[in-house]
């Protein structure tokens, strides 16, 4: 992590196309992000809901600023609390038995401390939770589901 971004970077063994699947398709995000109205297209305006609480109405406003299939989409990522403006990368590289993934999470310096405290709660989120347990849990359930279906 930097004093402006949130770097992870994670290994799946699943091949880079279903990876990107699982990044770049509304259900997808849906089942291990949130709820969303996403489309893979550039311009794309589309929000993330989730249960609202004391801190926030539970929506992040998005744009897809680039889509480079298969190697990287990126997105704005803002909600009303937080008053900042920040930018989601997915990068996603082939590896040796699986898919390198790196996201980066950026812009909170400009918010001065205050951002530096969202960078930290959503750090907290993206690496143990959900990089580390949710997106591979769906891509393991994935898996296995397309596997059962290519069975005689």
């Amino acid at each position: 992590m930097t004093s402006d971004s949130i770097v992870i970077d994670m290994f799946y063994p699943q091949p880079v196309a279903q990876v990107w699947a699982a990044l770049t398709s509304a259900e997808a995000l849906a089942a291990w992000l949130m709820p969303n109205n996403f489309e893979p297209r550039v311009g794309h305006r589309f929000t993330f809901r989730t249960t609202p609480d004391q801190f926030w109405d539970g929506t992040v406003y998005c744009e897809v600023v680039a889509l480079e299939k298969p190697q990287r989409v990126a997105y704005t990522w803002q909600n009303t609390a937080s008053h900042l403006d920040t930018l989601v990368t997915f990068t996603l590289e082939p590896a040796a038995g699986g898919t390198h993934l790196r996201l980066e999470h950026s812009g909170f310096a400009s918010g001065g401390t205050a951002g530096l405290t969202v960078r930290d709660l959503l750090a907290s989120g993206w690496s143990p939770r959900i990089l580390r347990e949710r997106l591979p849990g769906y891509l393991n359930e994935r898996q296995v589901h397309d596997q059962k279906e290519t069975r005689p």
